[in-house]
């Protein structure tokens, strides 16, 4: 059985190239489909993988500005060979569902969340956007286009697997299709527990604006107390321009400070509305309780008073009082621990065997059946 592996693009490290790193795992033979190819940031997190980018690599400024190539995306993404695979994995949160595969081939896609610029987050999308007037009128036309694009590229799967309950009701509202879920992995061999009290407040993670990061710098210029945030992205600079000398900026971190980062907290700060919220699980793993909005895929990985606390409105208002509340010795490290090991990568790599092993079973059956009635049909 021949296997291909599809990604968006990889430019950056997160929850979705964890996924695919444990595919590589699984299929070391089978090569990477992706848009763009940031070796110099991702080589070493892929050494050993044949990696294969669209003809998007070639343009200069792709692999740093290649948001700017939007409108060319599903072209690209269309342009993939992928006439010699029996199966196709794929793992996206935007295009890579679009492929084009024989109909003998089965795709099985990994879907982190329908694309959010298109649906759940088109509006905030757009207010958000710093370009010129002319160009930004222009974007909600070119955002209509992509999104008939998207609804019909979701035709092209033949099994859907969401990562949360959360992504499995998107899926049905946007894209009128059935899918089984299977939580990410979370590599939870990194993380380790400290007997010491917590030093600091913690959040991290990519800098972007929907995980709200704004409402925690918010918090804490009143609060006073110290914070830590790890990570980069675009909110990266306006976020440190308004944060008070208690709140510091660690910027990117390898794995081994981020695990101690996690270690040396108090608690760990989850605003936002995830999908599924996979450095949430990482400080749980490291037996820090999780101060988390009552949303997304907080809800299926955090329970409330055991492994951290909630909180209902999306204010920095509703986080300070939040803060002000939290007890973290009424929290059992060890509970919290054994808590996070259902997301191992383990538990992952075993389920994703199974569905793949069972929907190429049943994918067979279907191929000899149509082969049947196709010869039936001769005679």
């Amino acid at each position: 059985m021949n296997v291909a592996l599809i990604h968006d693009h990889l430019t950056q490290l997160g929850g979705a190239e964890r996924v695919l790193r444990i595919f590589t795992e699984l299929y070391p033979k089978a090569p990477i489909f992706t848009l763009v190819y940031d070796k110099k940031r991702l080589g070493e997190y892929f050494p050993h993988a044949q990696i294969i980018p669209s003809y998007l690599q070639n343009i200069p400024f792709a692999k740093k500005k290649y948001q700017w190539l939007l409108p060319l995306m599903p072209n690209a993404t269309e342009s993939y060979d992928l006439s010699r695979y029996d199966l196709v994995l794929s793992s996206t949160s935007a295009f890579a569902k679009g492929i084009i595969t024989k109909s003998t081939t089965l795709h099985i896609c990994y879907c982190h969340t329908p694309t959010r610029y298109l649906w759940t987050d088109t509006h905030s999308y757009l207010k958000e956007l710093h370009q010129p007037r002319a160009l930004k009128r222009a974007v909600p036309f070119l955002l209509s286009g992509l999104r008939i694009w998207d609804r019909s590229a979701a035709d092209r799967v033949d099994k859907f697997i969401a990562n949360s309950r959360t992504v499995q009701e998107r899926i049905k509202k946007y894209y009128r299709r059935e899918s089984d879920i299977i939580y990410p992995p979370v590599e939870l061999d990194k993380f380790s527990m400290s007997n010491r009290a917590g030093e600091h407040y913690l959040a991290g993670g990519r800098l972007v604006s929907y995980k709200r990061f704004d409402l925690i710098v918010q918090a804490f210029n009143r609060l006073g107390l110290p914070l830590n945030i790890f990570g980069e992205g675009p909110e990266y600079k306006k976020l440190r321009s308004y944060a008070k000398k208690n709140i510091i900026f660690t910027g990117a971190v390898s794995d081994p400070v981020r695990a101690e980062l996690y270690k040396n907290c108090i608690a760990y700060l989850h605003p936002q509305e995830e999908d599924f919220g996979i450095t949430a699980i990482e400080a749980m793993a490291s037996g820090k309780p999780v101060i988390a909005l009552a949303a997304g895929g907080a809800l299926e990985t955090i329970v409330d008073k055991v492994t951290g606390v909630f909180f209902f409105d999306q204010d920095y208002a509703a986080l300070i009082d939040a803060v002000i509340r939290f007890k973290p010795d009424q929290f059992s490290p060890q509970i919290i621990r054994n808590y996070a090991l259902k997301f191992s990568a383990d538990r992952f790599k075993k389920e994703i065997l199974q569905y793949v092993n069972r929907s190429w079973q049943d994918w067979q059956e279907l191929q000899h059946m149509r082969r049947l009635r196709e010869t039936k049909m001769m005679f």
